[in-house]
């Protein structure tokens, strides 16, 4: 199977990058930006494109949001004119003001901002006129590396001694990016052995958290990775912000059909960030030991 993966520096194409390299079944060409034409797919001949998310539209200025709208519906004519599925991921943000109970994949999205009506927009042009694709509603991403990648700021920021603003009124379930690259090639190498089931799908970490405490247990687990290394860090603190007074506003995505349909379980995002964490501090204590035999070659010349 023969995948092309837009937007080359996002964590999610780093991540499909190095499941892709783990298997044999499984070929990817990856382009650097979003834009594509009927002519590349017919050069390239994949057998699925697949379009990274934007991870918080919310945050993003309203332009940006729009161009990636329009380079989706632009991906969309394309696809459509070659007959190559589409994959587009997108930010749980699209459910603006939450749900009290989790969100099935039924519920399609109604924000109140403009750009993200703008993404509903072109969700439901792909829904209307194009079978082979699917729509994977994706909660908070993390990982190490790549834009979007949200775990790396964080951990860059406390080790620096820089003080970590987040929210702990808003509720969902962060989203290894690891997990999520071996759950869509798992789809859709089921999708080219003729399973045939297109549509939306909701994929996300267990166990609903407000990023204020997601935070917090990156920032006790890091500190407990570095002493267990002998390392002491004055790491940063991590500071609660408020946005919705009256009430918490949920996000989570209920993940039951993606279950069903392929058999793919949700990671819990805890063991999933402790395993980034321990690599993380790995890297580093690498780096830091090849730093000190450097200083110890220079000394002894």
């Amino acid at each position: 199977m023969k995948l092309l993966i837009l937007d080359a520096g996002h964590c999610l194409s780093l991540a499909l990058a190095r499941e892709a390299s783990r298997r044999t079944d499984t070929e990817l060409v990856i382009e650097q930006g979003t834009a594509i034409t009927s002519a590349m797919l017919q050069t390239i001949a994949p057998d699925a494109v697949i379009i990274p998310p934007l991870a918080q539209p919310l945050s993003m200025a309203p332009a940006d949001v729009t161009a990636h709208a329009d380079a989706v519906d632009a991906c969309l004519d394309a696809c459509s004119a070659q007959q190559v599925a589409l994959v587009w991921c997108v930010s749980d943000q699209l459910y603006e003001d939450g749900l009290e109970v989790p969100i099935d994949e039924h519920v399609v999205p109604a924000p109140r901002d403009e750009s993200l009506r703008r993404l509903v927009q072109t969700g439901d042009r792909i829904r209307a006129q194009y079978q082979r694709h699917l729509i994977v509603r994706l909660g908070p991403l993390f990982a190490l590396e790549g834009s979007h990648a949200w775990l790396n700021e964080i951990i860059n920021s406390l080790v620096a001694g820089e003080a970590v603003r987040a929210a702990e009124d808003v509720i969902f379930c962060p989203t290894s990016v690891d997990a999520v690259a071996m759950a869509l090639i798992g789809m859709l190498q089921q999708q080219a052995c003729g399973a045939n089931t297109w549509g939306a799908y909701h994929l996300a970490g267990t166990e609903p958290v407000s990023a204020f405490t997601f935070t917090s247990m990156v920032r006790t687990q890091l500190l407990t990775h570095l002493e267990g290394r002998g390392e002491e860090v004055a790491l940063g603190e991590v500071q609660s912000l408020k946005h919705h007074h009256d009430a918490k506003l949920r996000r989570v995505l209920n993940c039951r059909r993606v279950l069903d349909v392929f058999g793919v379980h949700q990671k819990p995002w805890r063991l999933e960030a402790g395993r980034m964490l321990d690599a993380w501090c790995s890297t580093r204590e690498s780096s830091r030991g090849s730093d000190k035999r450097v200083s110890d070659t220079g000394a002894s010349v």
